[in-house]
């Protein structure tokens, strides 16, 4: 396949119709929406969620269950604080999935050593295999749209979703990941 090279003017997927130029250039405050890319994520969304929702609802989970647990499994050890600060959540809405999690041997919650008010969290190997699960629904459908879309297509997707992201956030939210990936290669 070929290397597909987007630009504003350019970027046109299959099957969508070209937006006028310059359109992504007027889009922001005060300007017309892109709605294609706003309804397009959406609908990925909507995918990208629905394998994983499937086998969370016969467990009686949900996307809340779904995001705790990735963090918790990817982050052994993460401070309860640090995971309200990631889902920006209401402590009550933690709480109530943190307990259903810890209740049916998905997480671990354990005291901090040095300050025993801290709740660290891990995931045992019940979530742990849950989380392998429900990572490779999700890689899959990824992996099938890098693809369509060909060589690149991993790293413009990153840098995309990185420039999603609020700007005063980005640093941080990638320490993270790089950290959790370093530490799934030791293991």
């Amino acid at each position: 396949m070929a290397d597909i090279n987007w630009t504003a003017k350019t970027a046109v997927a299959p099957g969508l119709s070209e937006r006028p130029a310059g359109a992504a250039d007027r889009a922001g405050e005060g300007h017309a929406p892109i709605s294609d890319i706003i309804e397009l994520l959406f609908f990925a969304y909507r995918d990208f969620v629905g394998d994983p929702d499937e086998v969370l609802s016969k467990l009686g989970f949900g996307r809340a269950h779904h995001r705790v647990l990735h963090f918790v499994t990817r982050n052994p050890g993460m401070k309860v604080a640090d995971l309200l600060d990631i889902l920006n959540i209401t402590k009550q809405s933690l709480a109530r999935v943190l307990k259903q999690l810890v209740d049916e041997d998905y997480v671990l919650q354990k005291e901090g050593a040095q300050d025993r008010r801290q709740r660290l969290l891990y995931a045992t190997p019940k979530g742990e295999a849950l989380s392998r699960k429900l990572d490779a629904l999700q890689t899959e459908r990824i992996t099938r749209a890098f693809a369509e879309l060909g060589p690149g297509a991993h790293d413009a997707a990153r840098r995309f979703l990185t420039a999603m992201i609020d700007a005063d956030n980005r640093d941080g939210v990638l320490r993270l990941i790089a950290r959790a990936d370093r530490a799934a290669k030791r293991e």
